[in-house]
């Protein structure tokens, strides 16, 4: 996705995928600029790491908590930004919801509950496996943690279901939603995304979030109009092509 809208900027730049344990994250960040690296995106499990190692943070990622995009400025200081709130909220793309649960309590799922909150929902409810982490996220911004979420408007499923083929929507609250936001994206349709699809409710997948959320990124780092539908068109192709070869 990346590549492609570089090539349509006529940008000589080049994205690389960098398979990163926790342990090495800090070291591995901190050589990225000696190594001629520009900038860099963050994912599971690291969002929440990236926030802690930025030398200078913008006023999304400090309010989220948490960073997915960084920017390598010519001294090596590194900028953390956070593009999974707006993302959501374009990948959305009508107008906010009165009512949301959003499932899970890590690093995209505060972005979620912050962006949901910012754009106007008024009824914003967070559940995750482990209570605590939920009660902590909800008092942190201002919403409320739930054991057993009401019927919504909008449902989110920010968890790391659906990154295994293996994974199940068992103990999942499912509530009753008229539209399930999926942040989990490969090559295949998730759980949720047969789950919401089943039940006539309109489904935002993980790629049409990666999408929005790669294109602010790149207009982070080049200042530039992200070409949209070279980005869509580039995700969409990779992952039936990878789909063709399971």
């Amino acid at each position: 996705m990346m590549n492609a809208a570089f090539a349509e900027l006529g940008l000589d730049w080049r994205y690389l995928a960098l398979p990163l344990p926790p342990a090495h994250f800090a070291e591995t960040v901190r050589a990225l600029h000696g190594s001629g690296y520009r900038a860099a995106n963050v994912t599971i499990p690291h969002k929440l790491a990236a926030r802690e190692l930025a030398d200078e943070l913008s006023p999304e990622a400090e309010a989220i908590g948490a960073v997915n995009t960084l920017t390598l400025d010519p001294d090596g200081r590194i900028c953390g930004d956070n593009t999974d709130a707006a993302g959501l909220i374009d990948a959305l793309g009508e107008p906010v919801p009165a009512a949301a649960v959003v499932l899970g309590a890590g690093g995209a799922a505060r972005a979620a509950v912050w962006a949901l909150r910012e754009a106007g929902v008024k009824d914003i409810a967070v559940w995750n496996r482990t209570a605590r982490r939920a009660t902590r996220l909800a008092a942190e911004l201002g919403v409320q943690a739930t054991a057993r979420p009401a019927d919504a408007e909008l449902l989110v499923n920010a968890t790391s279901v659906g990154l295994r083929r293996e994974d199940t929507l068992d103990g999942l609250p499912l509530v009753d939603a008229r539209v399930v936001a999926d942040l989990v994206y490969g090559d295949l349709p998730t759980p949720f995304a047969h789950w919401a699809e089943e039940r006539g409710a309109r489904l935002v997948d993980g790629l049409e979030v990666l999408v929005r959320q790669g294109a602010r990124s790149l207009a982070i780092w080049t200042g530039r109009e992200p070409p949209l539908e070279t980005m869509r068109r580039a995700v969409v192709q990779a992952a039936s092509s990878t789909s063709a070869q399971v």
